[in-house]
């Protein structure tokens, strides 16, 4: 419960769709309104089904780059880890003598055309997942709502470049994939149902028959929580990672400052996330005491942090997400007048046996023609 002299704005995004939020709060009950729902989530199943039966049979293409393909994604919504993952497998990559590049759809930007990002892209023009990535990795990254033009654009663009690494898309049947990487968080599967009526975008497990099937799975958990049971799937490999805040804070020039001397600030903690009670929860675990808790939609523009940078004597503390549009905002105020505002990466570290079968499985792409 909060104390008594700190203020919490709702925790869940603002104008979540009400069952999202709904199953944010209970994604393991099938309630009444699941129940109701569970029609309609079979429509939606048949739908899925029939267009995956029609990539399987040649109808719809899939189209082959001609590099070796990784896809990261999820089966649920709500923000399952995806992007720590990306970051994760492309500096491992990276260690490995990989020439990584990465290509998303680019989620809550302003355009659908193909855009490489730049150290100045907007986040408008990129999203602020790209952005976030190719900051953490020096990766190049292509954003487009088409994968596979994002995917040729890069490879065009960058001749160094020898495996790709598709941010989200495991539902992208237009774009071949040598290896899927399948991410859940604590919720797991949810009640199992589909959308609406569950957390499901697709069923799972999957059927041995189903093309293409889960190479990893990928289960992560807070580092001071107990892990959660493996759920894998005909084909699969299931592992676990653990995620917590890093010890240290980041600021808009870089400047580093430790996690725990910001328990003495007057914060506002911001998470423009699909789950910003997550990131609030870590900080609590983390001795971090907000006054104020503010969750943000995920993929929130940038007028919604105008307000956070009114109050000079606040400090500002938010995820590296929130950082990529918060931060350009800060360099507009003067200096006299710009509240201190930190960023908190989270670490996100899969077991050792995670990357070995990665290697294992990318060791036989590594010299293909």
């Amino acid at each position: 419960m909060a104390s008594p002299d700190r203020q919490t704005v709702d925790r869940r995004p603002m104008r979540q769709s009400r069952w999202q939020a709904l199953w944010l709060v209970h994604s393991r009950q099938r309630s009444w309104l699941a129940c109701l729902l569970w029609p309609v989530s079979l429509v939606y199943g048949g739908l899925m089904a029939m267009r995956r039966g029609l990539y399987a049979a040649g109808v719809f293409k899939a189209h082959r780059i001609k590099l070796p393909v990784i896809v990261i994604g999820n089966v649920v919504v709500g923000g399952a880890g995806k992007t720590p993952t990306v970051i994760a497998v492309v500096n491992h990559l990276q260690a490995q003598g990989w020439q990584p590049g990465v290509v998303s759809r680019g989620h809550g930007r302003h355009s659908q055309a193909v855009v490489e990002l730049r150290p100045d892209t907007p986040p408008e023009d990129s999203g602020d997942e790209p952005a976030l990535i190719r900051r953490r990795t020096g990766a190049p990254v292509c954003v487009a709502a088409n994968r596979v033009a994002a995917a040729n654009a890069l490879v065009g663009k960058h001749p160094e470049v020898n495996i790709i690494v598709c941010d989200d898309g495991l539902q992208h049947w237009a774009l071949h994939r040598d290896v899927q990487i399948v991410v859940f968080d604590d919720r797991g599967t949810g009640n199992g149902w589909l959308l609406p009526a569950g957390l499901l975008r697709e069923a799972w497990p999957r059927r041995a028959s189903d093309s293409p099937t889960a190479d990893l799975v990928l289960h992560q958990h807070r580092e001071d929580a107990p892990a959660p049971p493996l759920t894998s799937a005909p084909g699969a490999t299931a592992f676990s990672a653990t995620r917590r805040l890093a010890a240290q804070a980041v600021g808009p020039a870089g400047e580093r400052m430790p996690l725990h001397e910001l328990r003495s600030h007057r914060l506002t903690a911001v998470a423009g996330i699909a789950r910003p009670s997550v990131f609030f929860d870590m900080l609590h675990a983390a001795g971090v005491q907000p006054e104020l808790e503010l969750g943000l939609p995920d993929h929130a523009d940038a007028t919604g942090y105008t307000a956070l940078i009114q109050d000079p004597a606040r400090t500002v503390i938010c995820t590296e997400k929130d950082a990529i549009k918060l931060f350009p905002l800060l360099a507009r105020v003067q200096p006299a007048l710009r509240p201190q505002a930190w960023a908190v990466p989270l670490e996100m570290t899969p077991e050792p046996a995670f990357f070995n079968a990665l290697d294992d499985r990318l060791e036989g792409l590594k010299h293909a023609p």
